[in-house]
């Protein structure tokens, strides 16, 4: 046991003795090569998806192009699906991934994220013209149009709502419309997309929560000047509008908080 902890204590100190040696070794390859190679599904609509012209397009995408144009470089999007995508890192496949990744203290242990770009709330829909329902707890009673097994529908459940099961956001909003359910709980960023796409459609926001969740540029660990030049870029783009006019594009709306 003692030899055990011994050869642990002896890789633990080799891994900080090593770990210093790659800051900054991400960043120049990344300067050195031009390209900022950036992991995306490219199928999830409005941050990472094919226009009709099948050109890649997206939230995600135009912020990834800006950061890389401030780092001083080309931006390449590589393809693939999500389970593979931060995989991908630990395979040297991509620099970073910008694909809403949430940051979790999980992910944290192992990778690196730049500060939060976009922020996501639980928000209660309803029909444009309901006013019995202006908080969570006013779903006590009342049919929520949900994911069964979703968070939003545990959420819905815990507030006394009876749940209407559902496929996803758009099967939920058109039970609201349709009055076959009272309110859904859902993710704001999928309603601003929503009604960007359809501003006419009678339903609105009764409710948010205050806790957000946040997702970030995600890269290898160990590297804390690329973190840095990321963190720089996503500053400048908020300061000089940019951020402003992509969310706007996207959303109708800044997305950021």
């Amino acid at each position: 046991m003692k030899r055990i902890l011994t050869f642990l204590a002896a890789g633990a100190l080799s891994l900080l003795a090593i770990a210093p040696s790659r800051a900054g070794a991400d960043l120049d390859n990344i300067k050195q090569s031009g390209v900022f190679r950036i992991g995306t599904e490219g199928t999830y609509a409005p941050f990472t998806f094919h226009d009709a012209n099948n050109q890649l397009v997206g939230f995600d995408v135009e912020i990834g192009r800006e950061v890389a144009k401030r780092l001083g470089v080309e931006a390449q999007f590589l393809e693939g699906k999500w389970d593979g995508l931060i995989a991908g890192l630990d395979a040297n496949r991509y620099d970073a991934v910008i694909n809403q990744v949430g940051i979790t203290e999980e992910r944290k242990q192992k990778y690196d994220f730049s500060d939060p770009y976009i922020a996501s709330k639980a928000v209660l829909i309803v029909k444009g013209d309901n006013e019995d329902i202006k908080d969570f707890a006013d779903l006590k009673g009342k049919k929520a149009a949900q994911s069964l097994t979703s968070n939003f529908g545990k959420l819905a459940q815990s507030n006394g709502a009876e749940l209407v099961g559902t496929d996803g956001f758009d099967q939920s909003i058109q039970l609201v419309l349709t009055g076959r359910a009272d309110a859904t709980i859902n993710d704001s960023l999928s309603f601003y997309d929503f009604k960007k796409q359809k501003p006419d459609a009678d339903v609105k926001i009764a409710a948010q929560q205050e806790n957000a969740d946040y997702s970030g540029i995600i890269v290898r660990k160990g590297d804390p000047e690329l973190v840095a030049a990321i963190n720089k870029a996503l500053e400048e783009i908020k300061a000089d509008g940019t951020y402003k006019r992509i969310s706007e594009t996207y959303f109708g709306q800044d997305v950021s908080q």
